[in-house]
């Protein structure tokens, strides 16, 4: 049975991360995995990148995950549904990521598949942003058409198809970077509870699942093209930190209440004066305030990251993108909203020495983030998708099959 073959490889792959988590680089070095062709990598042996250094939880458990995913991992993209609403989505906007990510999908072929009965995870191709771009009326509340679009599709595929029933929706995940995201999968219940979903809002208080769900970034790409990367090296960075934007939710209420217009060193603005370059600010800047606003993903925390400026989240329940991977505590600072007040006596508390490790870190993590058309090995698209394989791996489809 291909599902029992499917499961089973899996199985190798799970013991083959346990074993490079526990194993020191010296041992890796030399050691083939020779259980299963499968699995048979010689860990450093990678021409692009070799993961290394604090900015990882688990730099060899990572590198081992990300060549089996690469080796293994296949997605079947369900074809039901019409465009704008599947199978599309916004690529030059703040919900930019959802739209790249489903693009990549539809018209690449990294990790796809057409066989049904070799994929180990099914992705339902709705574009969140498009179905409140064509189906909500601002200002109505009105919610049952959205809530019809993404009910029906569910049934369509589950009645065409085995899979969805199979496992209640568990080897299948949706994607979104709209505040949205959370509420429409709500609408068919094991979406919610089952099924993978990868959000940008991924807020514990609202029902956001670590072990299942996958927290993604939010980019701004205005034009469909990230900014340059890069800023001034850390000896003449100015500013100690630095916010603009408008008022936005609770959280920046605060900040801008406690900060805005009151302190050289922690520079907050509502609106940058027309002479100011918001870029140029970032790049100048040593710490990059991220506060979440009404909802808890910010695009700073990537534009900081893209200006090697060490971003400082400030938020209770955000759940930061890859954090199953990244140590996000050696690149950059998680401040709770009840210290907004101290956010000064927090930074200065950090030596200087600590600062430039954290910056080199900043530096290093970049890669994870950038997004590139194609896709290039670690960056923004296969970190996503790593994401997914983690969560296909803590499932077993079978053990669904008798609820």
């Amino acid at each position: 049975m291909k599902l029992d073959k499917l499961e089973a490889s899996l199985g190798k792959a799970r013991s083959s991360i346990r074993e490079a988590a526990g194993t020191s680089l010296a041992r890796l070095r030399n050691k083939i995995n020779s259980t299963s062709k499968t699995v048979q990598l010689v860990h450093d042996d990678d021409p692009d990148y070799v993961p290394h250094g604090r900015i990882y939880r688990n730099a060899h458990a990572f590198h081992r995950s990300y060549l089996l995913m690469e080796k293994l991992f296949k997605i079947y993209v369900y074809e039901e549904g019409e465009v704008p609403l599947f199978h599309n989505g916004p690529c030059k906007s703040i919900y930019s990521s959802e739209g790249r990510f489903i693009h990549e999908m539809e018209m690449g072929k990294l990790y796809r598949t057409k066989d049904l009965d070799e994929a180990h995870v099914y992705f339902i191709p709705v574009s969140v942003a498009n179905l409140v771009q064509y189906l909500y009326v601002p200002d109505s509340k009105d919610l049952d058409p959205m809530k019809r679009a993404i009910v029906d599709y569910v049934k369509v595929i589950a009645d065409r198809h085995p899979f969805w029933n199979r496992s209640l929706g568990a080897d299948h995940f949706m994607l979104s970077c709209h505040d949205w995201g959370p509420m429409t999968s709500s609408f068919v219940p094991n979406l919610f509870h089952k099924s993978i979903r990868v959000l940008c809002n991924a807020n514990t208080s609202e029902g956001f699942n670590p072990s299942k769900d996958a927290s993604f970034p939010e980019i701004n790409l205005l034009t469909g093209e990230i900014s340059r990367l890069g800023g001034q090296p850390p000896s003449t960075r100015t500013v100690l930190a630095f916010f603009a934007g408008h008022l936005h939710g609770h959280i920046r209420y605060l900040l801008l209440n406690e900060w805005k217009g009151k302190d050289q060193d922690v520079q907050v603005y509502e609106a940058l004066p027309k002479q100011v370059s918001y870029e140029k600010k970032l790049k100048s800047s040593k710490f990059c305030l991220c506060p979440s606003g009404y909802e808890v993903a910010s695009p700073r925390v990537v534009e900081a990251i893209y200006a090697e400026c060490v971003p400082v989240l400030i938020s209770d329940t955000y759940v930061p993108p890859f954090s199953d991977v990244l140590n996000w505590k050696s690149f950059s600072v998680q401040i709770d909203v009840k210290n907004i007040s101290d956010i000064k006596n927090i930074l200065m508390g950090i030596s200087h020495r600590q600062y430039l490790r954290m910056q080199r870190n900043v530096k290093q993590v970049q890669r994870h983030f950038v997004v590139n058309g194609p896709p290039r090995r670690y960056d923004v698209f296969h970190m996503i998708v790593h994401s997914i394989w983690l969560r296909r791996l803590n499932i077993r489809v079978h053990d669904f099959q008798n609820q």
